[in-house]
């Protein structure tokens, strides 16, 4: 895996379409927000993107080895 994937816990709205996609790498925490799981790794870069993408609130943003966005 080339990218890490971090999510803005101030803009998660709790949907759960991340951990409804990708149950192994997101879930949730106490308070119910989406929170990533150590098996992110397992995801695929392009799977990485496509949940950054279909998050509603863009609250996971997936990040380049330098720490920049990849849009």
């Amino acid at each position: 895996m080339g990218y890490r994937v971090e999510i803005d816990q101030d803009e998660c709205m709790s949907s759960g379409r991340c951990v409804a996609d990708y149950p192994a790498a997101f879930g949730f925490d106490d308070d119910e927000l989406a929170t990533v799981l150590p098996t992110v790794g397992n995801l695929t870069d392009q799977q990485l993107l496509r949940a950054a993408r279909n998050c509603p609130s863009r609250a996971i943003n997936v990040l380049d080895t330098d720490g920049n966005p990849v849009e």
